[in-house]
């Protein structure tokens, strides 16, 4: 059986890292290189880096108190973070085309989370399945509650689909992608705890992997998630930024309480 994980995910605004709530909020944390090499000294199981920037060429507004090489572009980051990085890298964020897959995972990332494309090309979904193997595309899928009824929204969270959760994620699981990244809008950073029971609804109804985002706010809930889910990760992002040393805290809690996640 495979080991459950525990990701931190990076989400990026102009090329600094930024803590999100309700998608709608972002927040300057500081910039994402140095978090990347905390990530590396935790040893992490994976991690996620996704791009949330609306515009269509906008990375790094190159600061003056920056002292390196100005990092102008996903690709020149991509290739700066995976000379050095040690553990599986996700990365996700203005992906419109094949090409877009194919330049991110020829600069280092093991896998690519896809959105976009799945709502307005799934066609290219399939195609990078084909070239690329299932291992290495993840479709994310954000997500509200309405009237007790999980809606899928795309576009940053702004648009309504007008779509249940379970249809659209066995939906992607059919366009050949390999893993789930589900992420739920309404308890992006409010520390409350994750969407148990969506979460556990769509991992038993699917055949592949499901990472669970969206709500942490203690390592109890990520045992929770794990003990009362069948999720196959737990990702977060502002709870690893804001408490000292969280990530190894969190992993030596889990190993304490069950066995089923990775060492």
């Amino acid at each position: 059986m495979l080991k459950k994980r525990l990701i931190p995910v990076l989400f990026l605004k102009e090329g600094n890292l930024v803590r999100s709530q309700s998608f709608t909020i972002h927040q300057y944390i500081g910039d994402p290189i140095s978090h990347v090499k905390r990530m590396m000294d935790w040893n992490v199981d994976e991690l996620i880096i996704i791009d949330i920037d609306p515009e269509e060429f906008s990375f790094q507004k190159q600061r003056n108190d920056h002292k390196s090489k100005p990092i102008n572009t996903m690709t020149d980051f991509t290739k700066l973070i995976s000379e050095e990085l040690r553990i599986p890298l996700a990365l996700g964020g203005k992906i419109r085309s094949l090409d877009d897959i194919k330049l991110r995972i020829q600069n280092g990332a093991d896998k690519v989370i896809i959105n976009y494309l799945l709502s307005y090309n799934h066609t290219i979904v399939e195609k990078a399945v084909e070239a690329f193997g299932s291992q290495a595309i993840v479709a994310s899928v954000d997500y509200k509650v309405i009237d007790n009824e999980a809606i899928v929204f795309t576009d940053h969270g702004k648009n309504n689909k007008n779509l249940k959760l379970l249809d659209w994620t066995l939906f992607a699981e059919k366009c050949g992608v390999g893993e789930l990244f589900l992420n739920c809008i309404d308890r992006d950073g409010t520390a409350k705890g994750f969407d148990l029971e969506n979460i556990d609804k769509i991992s038993k109804a699917l055949n592949i992997p499901v990472i669970a985002c969206g709500g942490a706010g203690s390592y109890d809930h990520f045992l929770d998630c794990f003990l009362k889910t069948e999720a196959s990760a737990v990702a977060a992002g502002n709870i690893f930024h804001f408490k000292e040393n969280f990530y190894p805290i969190s992993k030596n809690f889990l190993l304490e309480k069950i066995n089923s996640v990775r060492p």
